[in-house]
């Protein structure tokens, strides 16, 4: 990385560093652990007795003497209004005062999905409705339709009250306003199938004014959906699909992630309107852009938009959640961070609940959680930018489907070895939070395109899988993981000829859905000079569904100056691009030139064309007719060809380090100095030697785990580097620390 780069680095850091979110005197980074007071599972909670003050300052003393700084509590709406405005906060105010005395500061997570019995009688009409007209008679959980206007000023003024609570104490933090969100949570109705929400006429009504606004007139929608509507109270949701057209279905599952974006919205703009000054926050349960699509019944919201509608966003992460045929490989773990990392734009990101202790989920149980592992998955949380982080929990959950599973202690009360190790982890991260907080990561110079809408192609009725692009993504972040180069995932909904200008290599994995506007700025994209990597069939349809009339679409057969002659259904294909071979799936593209600029790159295992690269303005586009980052997911290959051959085409910067296995190495940096991680996800240990440049020559250099003063090593003119030969235990972080 040039000099000029890292003061650019420098510069952003400072500028992304003026955040407008209150917090404590001096930089402060919340560790927390979730306790509500006593062992009650989150959202229960634990009644107040006579002996509750005493034994919950004895579990908070305990917290802090571990080394955390913050709990994480909770406040639900069944308990804490069971009757109408009548608001009970005893243990929140209970567990605000002892934090105070014990020097802990407080985030509260406000659950009201758990709702009072209250609610259904004076709203019989605010039931989920499924679409096929049943009612879904809430147990606590679901609790009701937020799209009932008296459900929803009931919900709003349960925030407004939990907002004065908590923000007369000195020890609150901030909120966390909903918890995994979705369209309706916690509860799944088994003996509907493929149920989707809400039906109810209030959503129905609410969708209704979304269409006006998006088609402006009926007579729009009818050409849209072609239906013949005569008035807006004909139009309702699809409730299943049909052969002629699945625009319908494209609105709506739009809208559906639209609206969960606004229903958190709506739930900021409560606490902010008695509260302006404490953060307010959220986390999914995973980023969607590796799990969940737009098309889920049930869970159908999109972390880019969520991102924008709190101070901060963020996940949750479950590596080893139940079985252990289901726990995350590294790539998986990295993905998810860096994945989270990307969405919310390197501003920062909140881990809500971080696994804390083995999973359980009836009688299944999970793989150990150690204290390796935690180390492991806090600082690789802030290699990343992580501003928070909750362990999930602080005791074992003491109920429900979940008993006995995912506690840092144990159920007594007694501490585990993991408890402290995470303890130590928790002070190291707070003492290093001035020079955390006011960095940022290294910018990424690659780009993996992620389409929220291509898993909605088909419609209702579409055949195959949803998430041919989530594995896409995965595949090609997999290729640089490996390298150690870091990789940005923006939205295709959001990019712009600025954003896409900061990258040297921008891939468009399995475009089979785009836009107008998408297609228009990545083609300026290319003309303003960069580097356009595509896989088969861009272009195919459009966000209505209606297919091209030429492939490459929207224009892109001039820009790579090819046409699609026919379409091959394959389940695996080899390519031989410059002596080096990889694999594709899902497609073979037979791809003609119809511009002699047009060059084969590339050739499938018969010989035929399989990419082909041209020059358009300043930059190149190459485009591949398979799909190769799917294949790397699904089949993957450890240090894929394909990536190299990426990297060198797009001239991209290799990290100078070179280790005895596989180490990741992730950076921070500020103006004031930089963080410098070193990951041995192995079980031996790990020789590095790593040679990077920075801003200046360092003041100090001290490994932070550790605590050792590390010696800089390098004088003189090249004393602008750190410079390091050392020895990574298995299983274990380095964090080096470089002051200015």
């Amino acid at each position: 990385m040039t000099r000029h780069a890292l003061t650019v680095i420098a510069a952003a850091a400072i500028l992304a560093g003026v955040l407008l979110h209150a917090a404590p005197p001096g930089p402060f980074f919340p560790m927390a652990v979730w306790y509500s007071g006593g062992t009650a599972r989150a959202p229960m909670l634990s009644p107040v007795g006579p002996d509750s003050e005493a034994a919950w300052r004895k579990d908070l003393a305990s917290i802090k003497a571990l080394g955390f700084n913050t709990v994480r509590t909770w406040v639900e709406w069944s308990a804490g209004e069971a009757r109408e405005g009548e608001y009970r906060f005893g243990q929140l105010d209970l567990l605000l005062k002892l934090a105070e005395e014990a020097g802990l500061k407080v985030i509260v997570q406000v659950y009201v999905d758990s709702a009072p019995e209250w609610v259904g009688r004076k709203f019989p009409d605010g039931q989920f409705v499924s679409q096929g007209g049943t009612a879904i008679r809430s147990q606590a959980a679901p609790g009701f339709c937020f799209d009932h206007p008296g459900v929803r000023r009931a919900v709003l003024r349960f925030f407004e009250e939990v907002a004065r609570r908590a923000s007369a104490s000195p020890a609150f933090h901030a909120y966390d306003l909903w918890s995994e969100p979705a369209v309706m949570n916690w509860a799944l109705p088994a003996y509907i199938p493929n149920a989707q929400y809400c039906y109810c006429p209030h959503s129905i009504a609410r969708f209704r004014e979304w269409l006006r606004a998006r088609h402006g007139s009926l007579e729009h929608l009818n050409g849209a959906w072609y239906r013949t509507f005569s008035s807006w109270d004909e139009v309702e949701p699809p409730r299943f699909g049909t052969i002629l057209t699945y625009a319908d279905f494209m609105d709506w599952r739009v809208y559906i992630g639209e609206k969960i974006a606004a229903d958190l919205k709506a739930r900021a703009g409560a606490v902010k309107s008695v509260d302006p000054a404490h953060p307010a926050t959220s986390h999914a349960p995973n980023p969607s852009p590796v799990f969940r699509t737009l098309a889920d019944g049930m869970d159908a919201s999109d972390d880019y938009l969520m991102k924008d509608a709190v101070d901060w966003f963020g996940t949750s992460f479950y590596p080893k959640l139940t079985s252990p045929d289901r726990d995350f490989p590294l790539e998986r773990r990295a993905l998810v961070l860096d994945m989270v990392r990307a969405v919310t734009g390197d501003r920062g990101f909140y881990i809500g609940e971080l696994q804390a202790g083995f999973g359980v989920h009836g009688t299944v149980t999970g793989n150990p959680i150690t204290g390796n592992d935690l180390e492991l998955y806090a600082w690789g949380a802030v290699a990343r930018g992580a501003r928070s982080i909750s362990f999930y929990a602080y005791y074992p959950m003491s109920t429900g489907y979940e008993a006995g599973g995912y506690g840092l202690i144990n159920l007594d009360g007694s501490l585990t070895a993991r408890s402290r190790r995470a303890g130590e982890t928790a002070r190291a991260i707070a003492e290093n939070a001035g020079l955390i907080l006011a960095s940022r990561p290294v910018p990424a110079r690659v780009a993996v395109v992620f389409n929220p809408l291509v898993p909605l192609l088909g419609g209702e009725q579409a055949y195959g899988d949803r998430r041919a692009i989530h594995r896409a993504v995965a595949g090609y972040h997999r290729m640089f993981f490996e390298r150690n180069i870091p990789v940005d995932f923006p939205s295709a909904r959001e990019l712009t000829a600025e954003t896409l200008g900061r990258y040297a290599l921008v891939i468009l994995p399995c475009p089979i859905l785009l836009t107008s506007e998408m297609a228009a700025v990545l083609e300026q994209y290319v003309t303003d000079g960069g580097r356009l990597f595509v896989e088969a069939r861009p272009g195919w349809q459009d966000e209505r569904g209606h297919a091209s009339a030429v492939l490459p679409g929207f224009g892109w057969d001039r820009l790579l100056g090819v046409r699609e002659t026919e379409v091959l259904p394959v389940k695996q294909v080899s390519v031989e691009w410059g002596g080096r071979i990889f694999g594709g799936m899902g497609f073979v593209e037979r791809l003609e030139a119809v511009d002699p600029a047009a060059r084969v790159v590339a050739r499938f295992e018969d010989g035929t064309p399989a990419a082909f690269e041209r020059a358009a303005g300043k930059g190149r586009a190459i485009i591949l007719g398979t799909f190769a980052g799917e294949r790397n997911a699904t089949d993957p290959v450890a240090m894929n060809p394909l990536g190299e051959m990426l990297i060198e085409w797009a001239g991209l910067d290799r990290p100078a380090m070179k280790a005895s296995t596989f180490v990741e190495l992730k950076r921070l940096a500020g103006a004031a100095g930089e963080l410098v991680f070193l990951f041995n996800h192995g079980t031996d240990a790990a020789r590095v030697q790593l040679d990077l440049p920075l801003q200046r020559a360092p003041r100090l250099i001290r490994e932070v785990v550790t605590g050792a003063t590390v010696a800089s090593n390098v004088a003189g003119p090249a004393a602008a580097a750190f410079r390091l030969d050392a020895e990574i235990p298995p299983e274990r972080a380095r964090v080096y620390r470089i002051d200015y």
